[in-house]
């Protein structure tokens, strides 16, 4: 068999008979691991503590095994605001435990003539519970029920970490001893030199600017009509007002 130490060294493949001697000689127990490999493999342990290990171990693995549980809410077509809220805190209780909810609308009678109406109170409470379940089953009818059926949120997945931005790769550190790089100062270009004034030449002349569209000339207003003014002849003065004369005061004659 193919022997393997107590700190996991590898001591080969060995008799039966000497990897029991060896084991003993060591005080611990010769446990064989894997009968079905070929060679079998045997492992040189204290048997009580690999027992403890590996019930440990199993007692873990029911720990984290979990029972799918069944709940179920019923409702009917006719059921009031104030129930039918009752009827979702306690599917909202079931879910957050984790268990899968059912929920049944159960018709009587001539209710069964009108199934939307289950169904459309059915996508309501799918509505209302949205944030505790998600829908594995759509509404649908079975007889004179309609069923739903409801799996919980997985809460781990929800809170699972955000992966964070890699951080910037810091700047390499000059090295010890190195020459530190000297800052060279960028200097101004030299100026060119000016050209002889007998040389220069003439400057382009300059682009006349494009003319702006002349408005149309508009055409001259007339003159205002001239006014002739007739020279009135020369009023003559009125005479003065004569006052009438008086009556004389000698009598007149009297003729018969």
């Amino acid at each position: 068999m193919r022997l393997i130490g107590p700190n996991n060294e590898q001591l080969g493949v060995v008799p039966t008979q000497r990897a029991l001697a060896h084991a003993q000689d060591l005080g611990y127990d010769l446990v064989e691991i894997a009968p079905n490999s070929t060679p079998p493999v045997a492992r040189i342990l204290d048997f009580g503590k690999y027992r403890y290990a590996e019930q440990q171990k199993a007692k873990e693995a029911k720990k984290r095994q979990r029972s799918v549980t069944w709940k179920e809410i019923r409702i009917t077509p006719k059921i009031d605001e104030h129930d039918i809220e009752t009827k979702i805190k306690s599917a909202s209780k079931f879910l957050d435990e984790g268990d899968k909810l059912k929920v049944t609308v159960r018709f009587r009678g001539r209710e069964l003539a009108h199934p939307d109406r289950g169904r459309v109170l059915l996508l309501q409470v799918a509505d209302r519970l949205k944030d505790h379940g998600i829908v594995e089953r759509m509404p649908l009818l079975e007889g004179r029920s309609m069923i739903m059926v409801m799996n919980p949120v997985r809460r781990d997945a929800q809170g699972a970490p955000t992966p964070q931005a890699p951080a910037s790769t810091p700047s390499p550190a000059p090295i010890a001893g190195a020459p530190a790089p000297k800052a060279v100062a960028a200097s101004p270009a030299a100026p060119a030199p000016r050209p002889a004034a007998a040389a220069a030449a003439p400057a382009p002349a300059p682009r006349p600017a494009a003319a702006a569209p002349t408005p149309a000339p508009k055409p001259p207003a007339a003159p205002p009509p001239a006014q002739t003014t007739s020279a009135a002849p020369p009023s003559t003065p009125r005479p003065a007002s004569t006052p009438p004369a008086a009556p004389s005061a000698a009598p007149r004659k009297r003729t018969n």
